[in-house]
């Protein structure tokens, strides 16, 4: 196994730090990696916010669903699907360009999520630990507000970085569904309930198919931060289907 198979299968979510710097040298390779990154047409559809002010890594920790721990990485990444740059550049070359639709920004978001793995990947190269944030979806008004964020422009992806303290390096990586339910070939397939059931057998070994999966849906799918979710999610996507 390569180097980089080795890290994809070792990366795990990090969120507990190291009180020590990521040197300037190695963010520049972080960010450097995330623009290299696949990407439509190549229109790099994003814009990356660098969050170097503590005041708002604060205020971001607590708009995210306080989470106290986003204030104390040593970097913060906000990755923006942008769909007005390019806007703005058809009109400055005096095109007659139609507004960004829905497609536009589906197309952004997966230029967006591509540029932010790569980021992932590098990081993890280097021994940085890293943490996907989806808050940043939520809170549509107080998101926009604290990082200025214009029409068309949507924060896809937040993802926070630090040293792994060695509890974090030590921790076991969380398991992974079996392939043969995530991999379908040639085309989608329902499962019927026994593999269903079959699938998630790993995550109630100690609870009932039925207790473990009430309580999932209860505390993720059906919890408030859920729903907030979708409520802001459908305000920005408001933006594109006027």
């Amino acid at each position: 196994m390569n180097e980089i198979i080795e890290s994809l299968y070792r990366r795990k979510s990090v969120r507990v730090y190291e009180d020590r710097a990521i040197p300037e040298e190695m963010k520049d390779m972080i960010l450097e990696a995330a623009m290299q990154a696949p990407t439509a047409g190549c229109q790099q559809l994003y814009t990356i916010l660098d969050i170097t002010d503590q005041e708002l890594k604060e205020a971001l920790a607590e708009s995210c669903d306080h989470q106290s721990f986003i204030a104390n990485a040593q970097m913060i990444l906000v990755f923006c699907a942008d769909c007005k740059k390019w806007y703005d550049a058809y009109l400055e070359a005096g095109c007659e360009p139609r507004k960004p639709g829905v497609g536009d920004l589906m197309l952004a978001v997966t230029d967006t999520a591509i540029a932010a793995q790569n980021a992932v990947v590098a990081a993890e190269s280097l021994g940085i630990g890293s943490c996907y944030i989806g808050d940043i979806m939520e809170n549509y008004e107080e998101q926009r507000r604290l990082l200025q964020l214009p029409g068309y422009v949507f924060p896809a992806v937040m993802l926070v970085f630090g040293w792994p303290t060695e509890q974090q390096v030590r921790r076991q990586k969380p398991e992974r569904c079996e392939r043969k339910h995530i991999v379908h070939e040639n085309g989608y397939r329902s499962m019927d309930g026994d593999e269903l059931r079959e699938m998630f057998a790993y995550k109630h070994k100690n609870h009932t198919y039925e207790e473990w999966c009430s309580a999932f849906c209860k505390r993720k799918y059906n919890s408030d931060f859920s729903k907030e979710m979708s409520r802001s999610a459908a305000e920005y996507l408001d933006q594109f289907e006027k």
